[in-house]
């Protein structure tokens, strides 16, 4: 009786803000446990609420966003799907749709409805694909990013788009949606320092020198 009581009073005394942590650690332990280097490390870090604050976006960017209210914020750099050529970026994710922004400009908006998946490595190397469906003809195709804070930003992004079971932590490569017929290849790998370069056989090579959170 006791002990029930004790644990009420704990559970009455959580902030709305701590529980909502709580529910998106859960579910980054769903995605990623025993799968993803770095894991482990990360249980003890908290998630930030955003790592962008308004101040930090272009007001342009929050006049076109309009009524859309930013969920999460974060700094990316995206590589280009043909070159490989990398940009930094913001990620900024509403409640229906991701934006890539490039100082005062939308590059690009990709709607919830169209994502079919998320992936990530099992090495600690950062990189994010959000896989987009074909049949969305406004999208050239499937957007590689990277990121710090790779757990927090793929559980965000994950809870967002309602499809927790679609973030998929692979081993060794991945193939990404380049354009109609053709698709593209990351391969990851160990190194003595962290390197993301086109090879000479014309793929994405990503290599990764230690555990990050």
């Amino acid at each position: 009786m006791c002990t029930r009581n004790l644990v009420r009073k704990y559970c009455r005394g959580i902030s709305a803000e701590r529980k909502a942590m709580m529910q998106q650690k859960v579910v980054t332990s769903e995605i990623f446990r025993g799968k993803k280097e770095g894991y482990a490390e990360s249980l003890n870090q908290l998630f930030a609420g955003s790592r962008l604050d308004e101040s930090n976006i272009n007001p342009k960017v929050l006049q076109l966003l309009g009524s859309e209210k930013i969920q999460y914020g974060v700094p990316v750099i995206k590589y280009d799907r043909k070159g490989f050529k990398a940009r930094q970026r913001q990620l900024l994710l509403t409640q229906r749709s991701a934006y890539l922004v490039e100082l005062s400009k939308v590059k690009q908006k990709i709607e919830y409805a169209a994502v079919r998946g998320v992936s990530t490595s099992s090495l600690s190397d950062g990189i994010l694909v959000i896989h987009i469906s074909p049949a969305d003809k406004q999208q050239k195709g499937d957007v590689i990013l990277q990121c710090e804070h790779i757990f927090e930003v793929a559980t965000k992004l994950a809870m967002l788009i309602r499809k927790e079971h679609a973030v998929r932590v692979v081993q060794g490569s991945l193939q990404f949606y380049v354009s109609p017929g053709r698709e593209g290849t990351i391969v990851f790998e160990t190194g003595e320092e962290d390197q993301v370069y086109k090879d000479k056989n014309g793929q994405l090579r990503v290599v990764s020198a230690g555990k990050k959170t």
